[in-house]
């Protein structure tokens, strides 16, 4: 063997040693930043993480009720007329009525979530909330709802390197952001933002209404992050697609005894129905605008936000077409509760909605059994709203933010 030969084979192994030390500084360079970009704030604060581990040793969980003998109602309102007579035996206290929307694989309790990161009339249906009101928007990332995996390309990149990953359609939020240095805060990616990046994070939300990220799909995103990772190329950080699913299935337990709807009834007496175009008259006139959704909503204008809708009592939607033809036993006041910001306030100006919209189109004020709404029964179900959203602030996710619209959201 020659020299030349013995000379290469040596520049060949410390070539491999090099490259070998580089990914491994490289992969402790992006954990030290990730572990401070992303610490809760509080020393003693609980993270997700934490209440995961303890919420499968726990009891079963229990759906929340207010009573043995009032059932949930259902998601879709019943298509059919005023029916029996309702009850009124004023020996029994009033349980107020309160849907609740079950999901999926709820089985467990858990404890509270850590503090979030710092950071004239037309047919045609009126604008609704922005987008952004939808879920997390521009946030920043939440590592207590979100899975993160973090990407520190070798060079600065462009939001256009990234083009497969912000494309990408999983069946839950995704969102990429970039920041050029560790003290600058998180910017939201787009296909059109400009500027270099010299760190990424992709986050997909872990649960929403439609149920907890499956093992399967997380798997889906870490590869899709290793892909988008050897395109660049860029060392990578990412969490077990397993240890994930198991956080998303405790936060999916979590949100569904918080998840809550309140719905207040105007029913017309028997064969009375109310007309298409007299119903959207008054309701106009009340503040409500028709939505692309199939019903009206009551939408802040300084926020945005939608703080209570109005549907049909039968199952057909609300449109500008049928609103012409179509007559109605009655509709619904509905209160979402988690997706708005200080829900008892919301439920008072419903109610005072309510009950104008009743007297003006002599209807009566029920709720889902049918029951009279008098003054005591409406604070009952005030009361219970206020409990639900304490209950949610307890586990430090405020009604209306951002974190509550994208766990409540889908």
């Amino acid at each position: 063997m020659t020299s030349l030969q013995i000379g290469l084979i040596v520049a060949g192994v410390v070539l491999v040693a090099g490259v070998l030390l580089y990914n491994w500084l490289q992969e402790r360079r992006v954990r030290r930043r990730m572990d401070a970009a992303f610490a809760p704030r509080a020393a003693g604060a609980d993270v997700l993480l934490d209440a995961t581990r303890g919420a499968a040793a726990r009891s079963p969980r229990v759906e929340p009720t207010l009573g043995d003998e009032v059932p949930a109602r259902p998601r879709t309102l019943p298509e059919n007329g005023p029916g029996p007579e309702p009850d009124t035996d004023d020996a029994a206290p009033y349980e107020p009525p309160v849907d609740v929307i079950r999901r999926t694989g709820s089985e467990a309790t858990a404890e509270p979530l850590a503090a979030p990161l710092a950071t004239a009339t037309s047919d045609a249906p009126e604008r609704t909330a922005p987008a952004a009101a939808a879920g997390c928007g521009d946030s920043p990332p939440d590592p207590d709802i979100e899975s993160i995996v973090t990407l520190q390309p070798v060079q600065p990149v462009t939001a256009g390197a990234l083009a497969a990953g912000l494309h990408a359609r999983l069946g839950k939020p995704l969102r990429w952001f970039g920041r050029r240095t560790p003290a600058e805060p998180w910017r939201r990616l787009g296909s059109d933002t400009r500027g270099e990046f010299t760190e990424i994070a992709a986050c997909l939300l872990l649960a929403d209404r439609t149920g907890a990220a499956s093992a399967p799909l997380l798997d889906a995103f870490i590869r899709l992050t290793g892909e988008v990772a050897a395109s660049l190329p860029a060392a990578t950080l990412a969490p077990s697609a397993g240890a994930e699913a198991e956080r998303a299935e405790a936060l999916d337990r979590i949100c569904a005894d918080l998840d809550v709807q309140i719905g207040l009834t105007l029913l017309k007496t028997g064969p009375a129905t109310i007309s298409g175009t007299r119903l959207r008259g008054v309701a106009e006139a009340a503040g409500f605008r028709l939505a692309a959704g199939g019903r009206f909503e009551w939408v802040q204008e300084e926020t945005g936000a939608t703080l209570y809708a109005l549907q049909n009592y039968r199952s057909e939607p609300f449109t500008a077409d049928n609103l012409r033809l179509m007559a109605t036993p009655g509709a619904v006041l509905l209160l979402d509760v988690p997706r708005v910001a200080d829900p008892a306030r919301v439920f008072d100006q419903m109610k005072l909605v309510a009950k104008r919209m009743a007297q003006t189109l002599d209807a009566a004020l029920v709720d889902d059994n049918r029951r009279p709404l008098d003054d005591a029964a409406l604070a009952a179900i005030r009361q219970q709203v206020q409990a639900t959203a304490a209950a949610m602030r307890d586990v430090r996710i405020d009604p209306g933010s951002p974190r509550a619209l994208a766990l409540f959201g889908g």
